[in-house]
């Protein structure tokens, strides 16, 4: 197994890894929220609220500073022709709606075409567009376009199935419910025994 460093234009420059969120200015904001609602941010059990909502934030947006092709930074030449599945990456992000979380499992597969990468590289793409605001929609669509175009395998297939905060604690108000999204390329669009086949195994109905 030969192992091959991807470059541009096949992965993108990491180059921009410091944080692009200004919490000084998140910290003056949480500030006015809670003036806003009728608190006294000077009170003691809301003082350190402003800068520990601005770390989250510069936590849970982090993804912004980076692009989810550079996870992929290295493939390996494997005359493999099956199915490679990655299940049940989990992951958290925020609706970019509300503002409010949204979890659960990402399941990622792909046939190569001559070049296979490590799993943690699949998860890392997840990983990285999960921390922006997000729609699932996006994050689900993104996901499979990145892994198409770095690696550029036969197909790419992604499932995500999550539970939205802003369906269960506000407007319906309907906690347990399950957004599920998928995303197919190459064979997993062209060939149903390949997306059914991908299904079974990402669902565990096999």
């Amino acid at each position: 197994m030969q192992r091959r460093e991807l470059s541009a234009p096949e992965v993108a420059d990491n180059e921009s890894t410091v944080s692009s969120v200004d919490t000084h200015r998140i910290e003056r904001a949480i500030k006015e929220i809670l003036l806003a609602i009728g608190e006294d941010p000077t009170r003691e059990g809301l003082t350190e609220t402003p800068r520990r909502i601005a770390q989250a934030y510069e936590f849970l947006f982090s993804g912004l500073s980076r692009d989810p092709a550079a996870a992929i930074d290295a493939s390996f030449h494997e005359d493999y022709a099956g199915m490679v599945v990655l299940k049940d990456i989990q992951f958290f992000s925020m609706c970019e709606h509300h503002l409010l979380p949204f979890w659960g499992m990402a399941h990622v597969g792909y046939i190569p075409s001559g070049e296979i990468v490590g799993a943690s590289k699949l998860a890392r793409v997840i990983e990285t567009l999960a921390k922006r605001p997000q729609l699932q929609e996006r994050l689900t669509d993104d996901a499979a376009a990145t892994i198409a175009k770095v690696i550029k395998p036969q197909g790419v297939a992604v499932v995500v199935e999550a539970e939205h905060m802003c369906i269960a604690m506000r407007g319906i108000q309907k906690p347990g419910s399950r957004m599920i999204t998928s995303a197919m390329r190459g064979l997993f669009l062209s060939d149903p025994r390949t997306r059914n086949e991908f299904m079974a195994i990402a669902t565990g109905q096999r």
